[in-house]
């Protein structure tokens, strides 16, 4: 049963406060120049264009991969639909705005050309989101609307594999193809190698933001993610193992850190199960 006015939007003031105390006490610790590869980044531009390296995605090639845009309709992030009330994104992506003032296009290749419009009714970051920096960078939103899933839109499975050196990962969205440009209209995809932990660790000179929620990814310097990837989706065998997160701007040779939704499972299974038990 569908609840209106005042009940309905104190179920939904009730739940939000809930699901942030329950997450917060319940949350575990911290695993113990680089940037953001979002738009709220204004770095120095590099000199000369380096490009990603992407290509065209086909047309509905992932109908999971959702834009965060302001309301104004300037693209900011990437996320990826898990459930048709629920999308992830990087914790960052939705810390430094009001929430009324970002929406969520989905069922499009082309940002510009909204499929389905929604408003972010609730975000939850991970409680030790930036502890040590760049560090827990993973939210899980809750959309003010279901989304009705077709051959454009729909949910994709989150893995539980863990990821072995060999492993080739793809990532997808309209992240700038140089530092601080514009984003590509039509969605971008790239394959990347997996790099393994260690094996980043020593390419980053021990760099303390890379941690063992990091998954790591690299094919060679000129291709990599960009401001406007972040948040978007790495996937394996067609099932979500992470979250664009940050790295050097941009393609400049080192590999590129990605929150691992394999590592971060039970947080995001935390967010969803416990703010549906109290909106029932």
């Amino acid at each position: 049963m569908q609840l209106a006015g005042p009940v309905s939007r104190a179920i939904k003031a009730w739940c939000h406060l809930s699901l942030v105390i329950f997450i917060v006490l319940n949350c575990g610790r911290a695993e113990a120049k680089r940037i953001h590869h979002s738009y709220q980044n204004q770095a120095t531009p590099s000199e000369g264009d380096r490009i990603v390296g992407g290509e065209v995605a086909p047309e509905g090639y992932a109908p999971y991969q959702v834009s965060i845009q302001s309301i104004f309709g300037s693209h900011l992030c990437g996320g990826v639909i898990i459930d048709n009330e629920w999308i992830l994104t990087a914790a960052h992506c939705v810390q430094d705005y009001p929430l009324d003032v970002l929406r969520v296009i989905s069922g499009t290749n082309n940002w510009r050309q909204p499929g389905t419009l929604s408003l972010l009714e609730i975000a939850v970051p991970h409680c030790r989101h930036d502890q040590p920096e760049y560090h827990n960078d993973i939210a899980a939103v809750h959309l003010d609307k279901p989304l009705v899933f077709d051959n454009y839109t729909n949910k994709i499975e989150l893995s539980r594999e863990v990821l072995k050196e060999g492993d080739v990962i793809t990532m997808t969205g309209w992240g700038a193809m140089r530092l601080n440009g514009e984003p590509p209209d039509l969605l971008q995809k790239l394959d990347f190698n997996f790099i393994p932990h260690e094996e980043c660790r020593r390419r980053w000179d021990y760099d303390e933001g890379v941690g063992v929620g990091h998954i790591c990814s690299m094919n060679q310097e000129g291709e990599g993610a960009c401001n406007g990837d972040s948040g978007g989706p790495l996937t394996f065998k067609g099932k979500l193992v992470g979250l664009v997160n940050w790295g050097a701007p941009c393609a400049k040779g080192k590999p590129d850190m990605h929150a691992s939704t394999v590592y971060y499972y039970d947080f995001i299974q935390l967010a969803i199960n416990q703010c549906t038990r109290l909106r029932v």
